[in-house]
C-alpha cells in the first residue's frame, strides 16, 4: 500500500467519523505515523532509533528533574538468557536503542529481536535467526511501520516481523556476505520507504544506501557511495574506474530526515583500501561524507566531505544532528556532526554550506586547515608510513558510533569523545594495494571525555574527564540523552550518570552491573517517566522511586 493511498484512507476515515467522540475513534494499529516527526516527539512513544527524525536525542519530558532526581531508582531489569556468546565477539552486548510503542519495547542484538513489556520487563516474544556469515560486532535496533517490525541480520537478510507475535512475515536478501558486506543498522522509516545501509571493509567493495517497500520488501532505489563511471560527477576525485568501484563508503549508522525539505542526511564510511591510499589519489567522493538525498528517488542534492582521501579508517557515519537556530537575526536550518576524524561541523542543511569546521579534541594535525567549503585539507606527511606516522587523533577516532545529543535549551552539542594520539602504519606499498593495506596501533595519552560544544562557533563550553575508579567512574560509555529538565544522561564507567547540561556538573549517578552500552532513551507510560538504558546483556528501566 502506497503512502498516498494510506493518506487518502486516513482522510476518508476522518470524514466518516465526524461526530464521534475521541474514545469511539479507532486507534491506528501499531505505530501511528504521526509519531514520527522532526522535533515534536510524543511523550508516550520512542518510535525510531534516535527518538525523532532530528537525531537530537532531546526529550521535552520534565517529570524527572534536578530537584527530584535523587529519587531515581531501578524499576526492573531484563537480562538476555539462553543465548551463547556470539562467534568472535565475546559477551552479549545491547547496542540497540529500544523502540517503545503501546507499552512494548523492541530491541536487538545480532541475530535476535526481543519484545519486552515496558511496565514489567517481562519478555513477550523473541525472534531468533541463524546467520551464515557477516560480522556480529553489534546491532543498532529495529524500525517500525504500522504493526510491522524491520530487522537486519549480520549476513544481509532484511526481515519483517509482526510486532504482536514476532512471527516472520517475509525476508529479502539485501547484501552478499561472501563479499564481506554485513548489515547492523536500525532501519529508518521515511513515508513509505524503509531506509537501510550496509557495512564492510575487507574486500574493497562499494558502499550503498537503499529504500525498500514496507509491504513487500522490494527495492525502491539504491544510491551508491561512489560515482558509477568515469565522467559522472565526483569521478574526477578518483584516478580510474577500478579504484572508484572498490572504494568503500559504507552506510552503517542511521541517518536523519527533514520532512519539510524532504531530505535524508546520511554519513558514509571510510575509503578503501583503508590505510593504503597510493592507488586512489584524490578526495575519493562520496566516501567519508555527509550526503543529502531525496528519499523518494535516492538522488543526491548536496554533499560535504568530512575526511577527504581518508587513510585512517575514519568513517564519517556519526549522526548528522538537525536543529533550527536564529543566527544574525535570521532563522537557519542547520546540521551538526562530531566526526570521527576529530572535526566538528555545522552546516546549513538546505545546501551543505558550512558555518563551523573546527577540531573538537586536539588540533586535527592530520590536516592543513580547511578549504573554501570548510572541508579539511589532508596533510600528505601524515598519511600512514612503513615506519609509522603519528596524528593527534586516537586510533579508533575522536568519537565513534554511540549517539550524541543536542539541547535546544542550551544550544550545546554533546559527544562522548576519545582524546589522544595514534600511529598509522603502511603494510602494502604496491601501486595497487588491496584490503586494509595497513593499520593503526598504539594509544598514547588517551582518555575519554564528555564534551559540550557551542554550535555557533564550535568552541568548547565544558568538558568532563572521568576521574578513575570511584564515585565518577573510569571512562565515558554509551550514547547521550538530554531533556528539558536541563539533564544529560550517559554512562560513566559502571554508572549511569546525570549531568547539569549547562554546566557539566554531575547531579546524580547510579551504579549498574557494567558499562552503559547503548544510547539512553526516555518516555512516559501510565503517567511515569522512564529512563531506559542497556548495560551489556541487560536492559534497565529507571523511574522515580522505582515504582
Amino acid at each position: 500500500m502506497t503512502w498516498s493511498l494510506v493518506t487518502k484512507l486516513a482522510a476518508l476515515a476522518i470524514v466518516t467519523t465526524v461526530g464521534l467522540s475521541a474514545q469511539q475513534m479507532t486507534k491506528p494499529e501499531g505505530l501511528d505515523p504521526k509519531a514520527l516527526s522532526l522535533f515534536h516527539q510524543p511523550a508516550d512513544v520512542w518510535p525510531t532509533y534516535n527518538g525523532d527524525y532530528s537525531g537530537r536525542r532531546f526529550s521535552a519530558i520534565t517529570q524527572i528533574n534536578q530537584k527530584n532526581i535523587g529519587e531515581l531508582k531501578t524499576k526492573w531489569k531484563y537480562r538476555i538468557t539462553g543465548i551463547p556468546p556470539l562467534r568472535g565477539s565475546g559477551p552479549l552486548i545491547i547496542k540497540s536503542t529500544p523502540l517503545m510503542v503501546d507499552g512494548v519495547l523492541y530491541f536487538t542484538i545480532p541475530d535476535h529481536v526481543f519484545a519486552v513489556d515496558a511496565r514489567t520487563g517481562k519478555e513477550k516474544w523473541r525472534f531468533d535467526f541463524e546467520d551464515h556469515g557477516g560480522h556480529v560486532l553489534g546491532q543498532r535496533g529495529v524500525g517500525m511501520y504500522g504493526k510491522w517490525i524491520y530487522f537486519l541480520t549480520p549476513d544481509g537478510w532484511f526481515i519483517s516481523l509482526d510486532s504482536a507475535t514476532g512471527k516472520e512475515r517475509w525476508r529479502k536478501k539485501v547484501s552478499d556476505e561472501k563479499l564481506q558486506y554485513f548489515t547492523t543498522m536500525a532501519a529508518v522509516i521515511v513515508k513509505n520507504h524503509i531506509i537501510i545501509g550496509v557495512g564492510g571493509d575487507a574486500m574493497d567493495v562499494p558502499g550503498y544506501l537503499e529504500a525498500r517497500d514496507p509491504e513487500t520488501g522490494e527495492m525502491q532505489w539504491r544510491w551508491w557511495s561512489e560515482p558509477k563511471k568515469m565522467g559522472d560527477p565526483g569521478s574526477e576525485t578518483w584516478p580510474n574506474e577500478q579504484a572508484m568501484r572498490h572504494g568503500g563508503g559504507m552506510t552503517w549508522l542511521p541517518g536523519t530526515y527533514d520532512p519539510q525539505l524532504n531530505l535524508i542526511y546520511w554519513g558514509t564510511g571510510n575509503t578503501n583500501p583503508v590505510f593504503a591510499g597510493q592507488g586512489r589519489k584524490g578526495a575519493n567522493l562520496y566516501t567519508d561524507s555527509i550526503v543529502a538525498l531525496n528519499p523518494d528517488t535516492g538522488k543526491m542534492v548536496w554533499y560535504f566531505q568530512g575526511s577527504p582521501h581518508d587513510t585512517h579508517d575514519w568513517d564519517n557515519v556519526e549522526t548528522p544532528v538537525l536543529f533550527d537556530m536564529t543566527i544574525d537575526g535570521k532563522p537557519r536550518k542547520l546540521l551538526a556532526q562530531a566526526a570521527r576524524c576529530g572535526y566538528f561541523f555545522v552546516l546549513d542543511r538546505t545546501n551543505g554550506k558550512y558555518l563551523v569546521s573546527k577540531p573538537f579534541t586536539k588540533t586535527g594535525d592530520w590536516s592543513k586547515g580547511v578549504d573554501e567549503r570548510g572541508q579539511p585539507i589532508p596533510d600528505p606527511d601524515k598519511e600512514p608510513k612503513v615506519d609509522g606516522s603519528m596524528v593527534d587523533v586516537a586510533s579508533n577516532g575522536a568519537t565513534n558510533w554511540p549517539p550524541p545529543s543536542y539541547s535546544p535549551q542550551t544550544g550545546l552539542f554533546y559527544v562522548n569523545a576519545t582524546e589522544g594520539y595514534s600511529v598509522a602504519y603502511l603494510y602494502d606499498t604496491s601501486a595497487e594495494p588491496e584490503g586494509y593495506g595497513g593499520g593503526s596501533s598504539g594509544a598514547f595519552d588517551t582518555h575519554s571525555s564528555l564534551i559540550a560544544l557551542d554550535v555557533r562557533n564550535g568552541d568548547l563550553k565544558w568538558k568532563h574527564i572521568p576521574k578513575g575508579q570511584g564515585a565518577e567512574g573510569g571512562g565515558m560509555s554509551g550514547g547521550i540523552l538530554t531533556t528539558a529538565s536541563n539533564l544529560l544522561f550517559t554512562g560513566d564507567s559502571d554508572r549511569l550518570a546525570a549531568f547539569d547540561a549547562a554546566s557539566g556538573k554531575i547531579v546524580w549517578s547510579e551504579k549498574l552491573d557494567g558499562h552503559v552500552s547503548n544510547g539512553p532513551s526516555t518516555w512516559v507510560l501510565d503517567g511515569k517517566q522512564n529512563i531506559i538504558v542497556g548495560v551489556g546483556d541487560t536492559l534497565y528501566a529507571l523511574t522515580l522511586t522505582g515504582e
